[in-house]
Formats: C-alpha cells, structure tokens, sequence
C-alpha cells in the first residue's frame, strides 16, 4: 500500500533532515507523527517514528539522571560550510589525514581503532572552513552501534583507503555492508538528493574516495584498477600522502566545488560590506535562505535584498527567491 504523505508530512519531514540541534529533531519527529497518515502503508515508518522520538528523548533526559556517567557524544553538531565526515577500514591513515588537514590532535598509532569517538575539525578552504569528522574504523570486529546517528547530519563522506594494506578489499566491502544494514548509502553522485521516500532515517552520503599512503604504493595505476574491478566502486578517487603531502591541498577545493558552496557577504545600508566572514548557503538557495541566517525574524518580514556581484548592475533590487552566487554582497530589506 502506498505512504501517500502529506505535504505536512514532507515539510516536518525536511526540517527533520535540516535540524542539527537534539531538542529540534525531537521536535520535528513529534510533528511528523502528527502529521503522517495513519494506515497499513505507514505502519513501518510509524514504528521508525516512534523508535526514534524515543531514542532521542533518553539522549536529551540521560545528562539529568543523577549520578549517572556519560560517555562523549557519539553526533557532532555540524558547524562551517559543511559537515563531511571520514571512513574507512582499520589500519587506512584516516586519523592521520585527519590530522594534518584540520590541525586536530586525533590520537594516531600504527594500530587499529585509534580513533572511538567521532573527532571533529575544521579543514580551512578560502575564507570558510569544512569541517572533518574523523570516525572509528567500520569493521565487522568492532561493530558501531551508533555510527549511524553520527552519519545523519554529514553532507559528505571522505571513504580513506590503503591499497598497500593486505586485504583492504575485504576490509572496505564488508565495512559497506555494514553501513547498509545501518541504511546508509554511500552514494556516487554528489548532488543534492533526499533520502528515500518512506525512510527518513535513511542517510545518504556522497562519497569521495581517498587513496591514503600512496607513498607505499608501487604499481599505483595497477593497484587502483584492481580494486575499482573488484569493488566495483566507482566513487572519485584523490590520491594522497601525509608523509609526503601529496594530494592535500586538492581535497578541500575539491570538496568546496562538489558540495555546490556558495560565500555571501552582507551590509548594512550605507555602510561598507562585512567581507570578513561570510554567510554560506548551497547553490540554488536564495536570498530569503541568507536572511534565515542572519536573523529568523528577519527572514519572516523580509520585503527585498539589494545584491552587488553576480547581478546586471551593482546595488540591483532583487526579490526574495533570488539565487545567490558565490561572492555576492547582500543587503536586506526588511
């Protein structure tokens, strides 16, 4: 039987997608069970619903519970222009990467599963910043139960390979059927795309692959093939090196490009543009998308937004569905 969902329905459901703060999700869970049609053909997702909204309110009561011991958090509320996070089997270098990209202090060893909690940082690209989450290692011996929760808010993944470790194929494959039974796709194509329709809590996640240690590589051209064919993954692949540096500094430009990043400077009437630190949207959102960041109530009474950039003339009146461009000064009106 068909889901048939609402509008409503679809609307909780992507300001469920959006939401990067615990109280918000619950939030707009609880609306999605108001609003979902209540038949066979949304029992599941009902089911889904309910499971989450029920996980997610012990995550919110469990830090009040007296005496009781935390752990640290297993989701890394997103911040920068993105939040991208990295994979991979034990032994890849991710920890490494993830070290030299963003400056973090992530432990490494030339060991496996260095890394058990999600470790965030910040890889500087322009005048904006993506941050990196760095993750334990995805292998059937040491499963992670919540590695799904930290994947749900990422825009990306950056899957991190050793072709000059023994076994990497099978390591990489059965770390994949890990994250499907956690209904998590690691997706070719980097465009925007929502998850499937009927599994909120299905993660899509635009993959890069990153090819770690290509120093120890001989037969690089060779090796790669082989495992493209064995695989059959057909992800953009990067090659990199953190003992030479090779590759490095393409991963962040490469990243700011296919997650569509879009910098937008404002000002205030009769004052020079803040060009210090911009506001950042994705390609294809507009002006009224900018003004959702500098000030809800600003959004809500928005009248028109004067742009310098990627307009006719300079100081061009445009209306609230204007798309902005990469480097567009903005002034709203309210």
């Amino acid at each position: 039987m068909p889901a048939n969902l609402t509008p409503e329905y679809k609307e909780a459901e992507a300001a469920y997608r959006r939401a990067s703060d615990t109280k918000e999700r619950l939030e707009c869970l609880r609306a999605m069970l108001r609003c979902i049609p209540k038949h066979k053909g949304t029992d599941h997702l009902q089911a889904d619903i309910k499971t989450k909204i029920r996980e997610l309110t012990e995550e919110l009561a469990a830090p009040r519970k007296a005496g009781a011991r935390r752990g640290p958090s297993t989701f890394v509320r997103p911040e920068g222009a993105a939040q991208v996070v990295m994979l991979g089997p034990p032994n890849s270098g991710k920890s490494a990467l993830h070290a030299r990209l963003t400056g973090s202090r992530a432990q490494e060893g030339p060991y496996p599963f260095t890394t058990h909690y999600p470790q965030p940082g910040m890889l500087p690209v322009k005048d904006v910043a993506i941050q990196l989450v760095d993750l334990p290692s995805i292998s059937p011996e040491h499963p992670v139960s919540w590695i799904a929760n930290s994947l749900s808010a990422a825009d990306g993944c950056l899957l991190v390979v050793d072709l000059a470790e023994p076994g990497c194929v099978e390591q990489v494959l059965a770390g994949r059927d890990l994250l499907v039974e956690k209904r998590v796709l690691l997706a070719e194509e980097w465009v925007a795309a929502d998850g499937d329709e009927g599994d909120p809590f299905g993660v899509r996640l635009p993959t890069l692959l990153i090819l770690s240690k290509i120093d120890r590589v001989g037969a690089f051209d060779e090796e790669l093939a082989a495992f493209r064919d064995l695989t059959a993954f057909r992800f953009r692949a990067l090659s990199t090196s953190t003992v030479t540096g090779a590759g490095l500094e393409e991963i962040g430009p490469w990243l700011f490009e296919q997650l569509g990043i879009v910098r937008v400077y404002t000002r205030v009437p009769r004052s020079k543009a803040d060009l210090g630190r911009p506001y950042t949207v994705r390609r294809g959102q507009t002006v009224l998308d900018v003004a959702r960041l500098v000030h809800r109530e600003m959004a809500a009474s928005l009248r028109f937004a004067r742009v310098w950039g990627g307009v006719e003339f300079d100081g061009q009146q445009v209306g609230r569905d204007y798309q902005v461009s990469d480097g567009d000064i903005v002034e709203l009106h309210t």
